[in-house]
Order: structure tokens, then sequence, then C-alpha cells
């Protein structure tokens, strides 16, 4: 059982005004366990691959962690198992940092950054979201550049792809907004499960 937290805070790159989350979450996480939590502070719908970049204690060598293939080329790298690699492996300094990429095609990337290492406090339940800039990007809007342009469209009533852009999101959706007492953390291991357990 975790004793202590990690205080992460998860910006995405490549987009402004900047969309950031400041989340808390126990040290005895995977890296399964902190996609989970990314995702949903964030405001994706985890409807797409992922992958953690980052590099081992006192190694400049790359590692990727994320969902193995197994029809990988040999040439290709390893991918360690998400559900198998803890959190606290890799970040074990203060400013340690990760690059998390989302959606292999639309390619959203994500710098995860160790700001705390915090006792727990029984309190309050984790994982948390303490704090937050923005709505994330809505899923497949053709990455940044498709992001640009429907936030264009919708900002403009008179432009032609006005009413059709607000149709395709489906929702009401305020780039500007998010509140962080809004963010409901899912289970990761019902979200494993789910995904990958047998029937």
């Amino acid at each position: 059982m975790a004793n202590h937290i990690y205080q992460f805070k998860v910006t995405l790159l490549n987009v402004e005004p900047s969309v950031w989350r400041r989340i808390l979450v126990p040290d005895n996480y995977s890296f399964w366990d902190l996609h989970v939590a990314i995702q949903d502070s964030m405001g994706w719908t985890d409807s797409h691959l992922h992958l953690f970049r980052m590099r081992r204690k006192h190694s400049r060598k790359i590692i990727e962690i994320g969902i193995p293939n197994d029809e990988a080329f040999d040439d290709e790298p390893d991918i360690l198992p998400g559900w198998d690699t803890m959190v606290s492996e890799y970040f074990y300094d203060l400013g340690n940092k990760a690059e998390y990429l989302y959606d292999f095609g639309d390619s959203w990337l994500h710098e995860i950054l160790l700001e705390g290492h915090l006792l727990k406090k029984t309190s309050l339940k984790y994982p948390l979201c303490l704090d937050g800039s923005r709505a994330c990007p809505p899923e497949d809007c053709g990455g940044e550049s498709g992001y640009f342009h429907l936030l264009e469209v919708i900002s403009n009533p008179h432009h032609e792809e006005h009413e059709e852009m607000l149709e395709w999101i489906g929702k009401p959706f305020n780039p500007s907004e998010f509140d962080p007492k809004q963010v409901k953390f899912d289970n990761p291991k019902k979200r494993w499960k789910n995904a990958f357990a047998k029937e």
C-alpha cells in the first residue's frame, strides 16, 4: 500500500494557450495506472494507443513503455508493458520528465514532469486532480493543425463550416473551460480488464 504520493504536471505540448493538469497519484502506480490517470484528468477518452518515452537512471538509452506490439518488426524497439512497469523505477528524482504520446494518428505529445514527492493524506482519495487549465482538444480532430482550425471555425459564427463543426463535436465545447473538481478517475484495473481480459 502506498504511503507516498507523486505530484505530476501534465502539459500538452505544441498547443497554445497551454493545456495542462496537476495530478497526485500513489507512488505504487504502474505506468498503466498513470496512463489512466492522465487520460481521465486531461479529458481524453482512451480510444487510441499510447506510449511513454524516458531514460533509465544513469543511461542515455530511451525506454518505451505502453502496450507491447506482438507484430513488431525485429528492428523496432521493445515496448515494456505499462501494467508491469512501475512509475517508481523511472521517476526517482524531482524534475524527472517523460514524454507521453497519445493517439499515433493525431500524435498528441505531452510532457510529464515530477514536481513533488509527498506524504499520503488519509483525508484525501487518490488519484486527485489539483489544478489545470483549458479543455483538451476533441478526439480525432486532426492533431495540432486540425485543432487550430477547429478553434478558428467555432469562434466565427459566420464561417462556412461553423454549424458543421459544432455538429461534429456533438456537445458544448468551450476550449477555455476546465474545472478540476469535475474530474472523475476510473479504476485502472477495471480499465485494463475491459481492454485486455479474455472473455
